[in-house]
C-alpha cells in the first residue's frame, strides 16, 4: 500500500499525527442513563403527554395506591380528592385516604424514586405493578411547576404524623428531601399528598370525573369524596361493607417460563437438585412431575441447578411443554363478582335492565386471569349512539387507547344483532346500552407503561368473547320479552278500541237497555283477559318482566291457537 493511501486511511478513521482516534472522543460522551432521566424526556410513555391527560393520570395513580393500601390492610377505603384551580393552567391536587400509612424511612423512596415498589416480583392481583406511577406524577409536577410533592403520613393513633417535601434527582433517580418535620394530624392513620402541576380540566369524556365514577362502579366497597375545580362536591357512597377477597401470592407456573428466565432462576436458587428446584420455585409441580420433566430432558433429577448449561436448559423447556401440568391456582385473583358488579352499575347508571357474568379463571403464559362482563340497557341511555364501553383491569378504569385494546376488539367482533342491538360489520354496536368488561390478573398485559390498553393474547380474546356472548343471551331474552310485552299492549289496544262499538251494535241488534250494553262491554273485557291473560303493569324492570310474562303464559288456555285465531275468537 502506498504512503498516500495510508495517509488517506488514517485521516478517514479520524486519526492524525499526535492525536488519538475519534472513537476515544466518542467514548468519552457515553454514560449511564438513569430511569428518571429517561422518563423525564419520555413522559408520554407514562401518560403525561398532554395537560388534560396529566391531571387524570396523577389522580389515577394516587387513588390506585390508596385503594391497594386500604385493601391490603383490610380497611374500607375512604378517599378524598380535591382539585384547586390556581389559574394559568396550574392546578393543586390534594388526595387523602384512611389507609395504613407509610413508615418514615420509605416515604422518600415511594414518592420520589422511580421503579421502587413491592408488587413487581409478587404474583398476585394488584392495581400497581411497576412502582412508577405516583413518583412519575411527582416528576411531572417538578418539571412543570418546579414545586416539590408534599406528603404527610401517619401509621397509628399513638405515632406522630411525618411530613416531608420531596424532589427527584433525575441523574441518580434518588429522592432529595427539601423539608422534614413532625406534625399534628387528627386522623388515626392514613396518607395525604399535595402536588402542584401544569394541567387542563374538563368534566366530560376522558376526565377525572369519568374516572372516579367508573372507579366507584367496580369498587363498590369504596367511598369517594370529590371536589372539582369548580368547587362542586360529589360523593360516591359505598354500596357494600364487604371488602374484596384478598388475593394470595403464588409462584410462577412452568408453562409461563422462558429459557432465559429459567437459567436465571437456576443460577440464584439455593436448591441442591433439579427435582427440589422445580418443586420449590414453581406452582403445581409435585415430585412426580419434576422427575418426569427431568426424565424427558435426559437429565438426572439429582443434577445441581447451578451447573445446568444452555443446551440442557433448552431441553428442560421442551420437556416442560411436553409434560401435563395442572393449571395454576386461581386464588391469586380477586374478581368483583356478578352481584357487586350489578350493584355498582345500578348505583351510577340509570337503566332498566342489568346483567353480569363472571367467567371461570383461565391462564395465559402461565398467568391466571379472570374475565367479567356486564350490560346495562335501556332507561335514560341514548338509543341512537354507539354503546358506551367501560374497560377495567384489576378494578382500574382504562380511559385511553380504546381502539388498541383487546376488549374493544372483542366487542366489535361479537355479533350483537342477534342480541337486540344494531351493528355494522366489525364495529361497535349501536343502542341504549353500556358494556362493561373487567380483567382480573396477577399480571395484566398492558401495551405500555401508561397502562391504558390490554394486549391481544388469544386466550384473553376468547374469554372476553365468551363473557360478552353470555351477557348478550341474557339481554336478548330480556329484549324479546319486552318486544312481546309491547306487541301485546298494541294488540289489546286495538281490541279495546272497538269494544264500545261492538257493545253499541249488540244493543241495537238485540234491543237492549243502556245498562245491559255496559254489562256486555264488561263481559268482553273478561273474555279478553281470559284469552290473553291479565296484564296490568306497563313499566317494569328485570324481575318484574319475568314475573309478568310467566303470568301471561300461565293464564293462556292450553288449546289456544296463533294470534289470528285469538282475534277471531274475540
Amino acid at each position: 500500500m502506498s504512503d498516500e493511501s495510508q495517509t488517506t486511511l488514517k485521516q478517514g478513521s479520524g486519526e492524525k499525527e499526535g492525536k488519538k482516534p475519534i472513537a476515544y472522543a466518542l467514548a468519552e460522551k457515553q454514560r449511564d442513563i438513569s430511569v428518571a432521566e429517561f422518563f423525564e424526556k419520555n413522559r408520554h410513555l407514562l401518560g403525561f403527554d398532554n395537560k388534560k391527560k396529566a391531571l387524570l393520570t396523577t389522580v389515577k395513580e394516587a387513588v390506585d395506591n390508596s385503594l391497594d393500601a386500604c385493601e391490603e390492610a383490610e380497611i374500607l377505603p375512604e378517599i378524598s380528592i380535591e382539585i384547586i384551580d390556581m389559574k394559568n393552567d396550574r392546578f393543586r391536587i390534594i388526595i387523602e385516604d384512611n389507609g395504613p400509612g407509610i413508615i418514615k424511612k420509605n416515604i422518600p423512596n415511594i414518592f420520589a424514586k422511580l421503579l421502587f415498589g413491592s408488587k413487581f416480583h409478587t404474583m398476585k392481583q394488584s392495581r400497581g405493578q411497576q412502582g412508577i406511577g405516583i413518583s412519575a406524577a411527582a416528576l411531572y409536577g417538578q418539571l412543570t411547576t418546579g414545586k416539590p410533592i408534599k406528603i404527610i403520613s401517619k401509621i397509628s393513633p399513638n405515632d406522630p404524623a411525618h411530613y416531608c417535601e420531596l424532589h427527584i434527582n433525575t441523574q441518580k433517580n434518588k429522592p432529595e428531601i427539601l423539608s422534614e418535620e413532625v406534625k399534628e394530624w387528627k386522623k388515626d392513620h392514613g396518607t395525604r399528598i399535595e402536588l402542584d402541576l401544569e394541567a387542563n380540566y374538563q368534566q366530560a369524556g376522558q376526565s377525572v370525573d369519568t374516572y372516579l365514577k367508573q372507579t366507584a362502579i367496580v369498587n363498590p366497597h369504596c367511598t369517594i369524596i370529590y371536589t372539582n375545580p369548580k368547587a362542586e362536591q360529589l360523593i360516591f357512597a359505598r354500596a357494600t361493607d364487604m371488602l374484596p377477597k384478598e388475593p394470595k401470592e403464588i409462584k410462577p407456573h412452568p408453562y409461563g417460563v422462558e429459557i432465559g428466565m429459567l437459567m436465571k432462576m437456576m443460577r440464584w436458587s439455593d436448591s441442591k437438585s433439579l427435582q427440589a428446584f422445580f418443586m420449590k420455585e414453581f406452582s403445581r409441580v409435585s415430585s412426580g412431575v419434576a422427575k418426569e420433566i427431568c426424565s424427558k430432558a435426559g437429565i438426572l433429577p439429582t443434577f445441581k441447578p447451578i451447573e445446568v448449561n444452555r443446551d440442557q436448559a433448552e431441553r428442560l423447556i421442551k420437556a416442560i411443554r411436553e409434560t401435563k401440568i395442572i393449571a395454576p391456582p386461581t386464588d391469586c385473583v380477586s374478581p368483583i363478582g356478578e352481584e357487586l358488579l350489578q350493584k355498582g352499575l345500578k348505583k351510577e347508571i340509570n337503566a332498566e335492565f342489568y346483567c353480569a357474568v363472571s367467567r371461570s379463571p383461565s391462564v395465559y403464559r402461565g398467568n391466571p386471569f379472570q374475565v367479567e362482563a356486564a350490560i346495562a340497557y335501556g332507561g335514560e341511555l341514548p338509543a341512537d349512539k354507539p354503546v358506551r364501553i367501560m374497560r377495567f383491569a384489576n378494578r382500574v378504569p382504562l380511559l385511553y387507547q380504546q381502539g388498541a385494546c383487546v376488549i374493544t376488539e372483542s366487542i366489535s367482533g361479537t355479533q350483537w344483532r342477534g342480541y337486540g342491538l344494531s351493528q355494522s360489520q366489525n364495529s361497535i354496536p349501536v343502542g341504549p346500552a353500556v358494556i362493561v368488561v373487567h380483567l382480573a390478573s396477577v399480571w395484566a398485559p398492558f401495551t405500555s407503561e401508561a397502562k391504558e390498553a390490554i394486549a391481544h393474547y388469544p386466550e384473553i380474546v376468547k374469554e372476553v368473547k365468551l363473557a360478552l356472548q353470555e351477557c348478550g343471551r341474557k339481554l336478548a331474552q330480556y329484549t324479546h320479552k319486552k318486544r312481546k310485552y309491547t306487541d301485546e299492549l298494541k294488540k289489546r289496544s286495538y281490541i279495546e278500541k272497538y269494544m264500545p262499538f261492538i257493545g253499541e251494535a249488540l244493543k241495537d241488534l238485540l234491543d237492549l237497555k243502556k245498562s245491559e250494553q255496559e254489562t256486555i262491554e264488561n263481559m268482553l273485557k273478561e273474555i279478553l283477559e281470559h284469552k290473553r291473560g291479565k296484564l296490568e303493569k306497563v313499566e317494569m324492570k328485570n324481575e318484574e318482566y319475568d314475573e309478568e310474562f310467566a303470568k301471561i303464559g300461565s293464564e293462556e288456555p292450553e288449546d289456544s291457537g296463533d294470534e289470528e285465531e285469538k282475534g277471531e275468537d274475540l
